[in-house]
């Protein structure tokens, strides 16, 4: 099962994800966020208030959230367009 267990915010949106299998990768969230309840994450203070949460996901205090196997799918579609 996927999971992630480390994670680094970085500029302009990115999130520096490091998987259980040792697999570490950036994936930009800026696609992501902006609409709806997700808004307040473009300010950046509230970007930056991510965490891993219990399921091996990441998640913002407003309730925003990936599951690790999409978060595990992004990298996977990032290398393969590289």
């Amino acid at each position: 099962m996927n999971e992630v267990v480390d994670i680094e915010v970085l500029e302009d949106y990115n999130i520096w994800l490091k998987f259980n299998d040792g697999e570490e990768n950036v994936i930009n969230f800026r696609p992501f966020i902006g609409d709806g309840f997700t808004a307040e994450l473009l300010n950046y203070e509230n970007f930056k208030k991510v965490s891993i949460d219990a399921g091996g996901g990441i998640a913002w205090e407003n309730g925003f959230d990936f599951c690790p196997n999409y978060l595990k799918q992004l990298v996977e579609q990032k290398k393969r367009l590289a």
